[in-house]
């Protein structure tokens, strides 16, 4: 393998990923026959095929899966050493990586944009994954510099900064019969069709922490990856959700959605950008980290505030960035 290059590695690297040459190409902006040309001089070289092809269907050998690992280790320790040496030449173009949550999806690109204006060598890759897990999953690869996310993942060593606090309201359709109740009770909320996010996402993770902390389930009927076919599933009546507060500005401003007072709502969350521990992050990187700690918290709390008071009827503040504190009246 002496006469291996980075560059079949980055090749080979992404048809692991995507599983297609044709993806890969696309991907790397190349063509497909040169992306199959590095891919066979690589197994050339390995001496072992990689690949299992059948028709259009590709999969990874056994030895293509052990070689994955190294090839991964590879080019993160490249980017790394030309992380340190843009660091040292302190350089502020180049290329920004952050990967978010979807639920981040609604506020993130507006301060990429607004520090883009500040920075405008600058090119980003946002990368929006569909839960925590899969996110995690980018972080550990090093596929991204910077992540946006509600909890910090625990299976790896990262460093952590809090941004941003996170409200969680009960949303449901505008002509809801508990909108004409007072005092409710997460037990009346829990006993109506809930329509939750998938399993290991951070909203339903904190869906279930709310109900447990007030020893009752909900009677979820519907569960689903994606907050707008959620607000859609709401809007239709079939029935309320935990959603952030994020996530809601048009509807709830055009009236599409409607708030539920209920008892220890609206939650609150906090927003961390995180990075693996031991990473030299590149000038870019470090900006974007510094815009976001000085940032996005007053950003965010421009947002939600209108539309809390227009929720509640009454001015509210954010007290605490405590796992689970709720909003407290000003």
């Amino acid at each position: 393998m002496r006469n291996v290059s980075l560059r079949q590695l980055r090749v080979f690297a992404e048809v692991a990923k995507r599983l297609s040459f044709v993806r890969a190409a696309d991907a790397l902006h190349l063509t497909a026959p040169a992306v199959t040309m590095q891919v066979k001089d690589l197994e050339a070289a390995v001496g072992l095929p990689l690949f299992d092809r059948r028709g259009r269907a590709v999969s990874l050998t056994t030895t293509g899966e052990h070689l994955l690992v190294y090839a991964r280790r590879m080019i993160a320790t490249m980017r790394e050493a030309e992380d340190a040496m843009a660091r040292l030449q302190r350089v502020e173009a180049g290329l920004l990586n952050v990967g978010l949550v979807s639920t981040a999806k609604y506020f993130v690109p507006r301060l990429l944009a607004r520090f883009r204006e500040e920075h405008p060598g600058v090119e980003i890759r946002l990368q929006v994954s569909g839960n925590r897990e899969q996110l995690v999953a980018l972080l550990q690869d090093k596929e991204i510099d910077l992540a946006i996310m509600g909890r910090p993942p625990k299976p790896i060593a990262t460093q952590s900064h809090p941004i941003a606090a996170h409200p969680m309201v009960m949303a449901c359709a505008p002509d809801h019969p508990l909108l004409k109740k007072r005092g409710l009770t997460a037990s009346i909320a829990a006993a109506q069709p809930f329509v939750a996010r998938e399993a290991g996402s951070g909203t339903r993770q904190a869906m279930e922490d709310y109900f447990a902390a007030h020893r009752c389930t909900p009677q979820v009927v519907m569960e689903m990856s994606s907050n707008e076919t959620i607000k859609q599933a709401v809007m239709a009546g079939m029935g309320i959700s935990l959603l952030s507060l994020h996530t809601l500005g048009l509807e709830l401003g055009s009236g599409l959605l409607r708030v539920l007072r209920v008892e220890g709502t609206p939650l609150m969350r906090t927003w961390f950008v995180v990075h693996v521990s031991g990473k030299v992050l590149a000038p870019v990187a470090d900006a974007f980290r510094q815009f976001v700690l000085t940032e996005a918290d007053p950003y965010l709390r421009a947002h939600d505030r209108p539309l809390l008071k227009a929720a509640y009827g009454r001015a509210w503040s954010v007290a605490s960035k405590a796992e689970g504190t709720p909003l407290r009246r000003a």
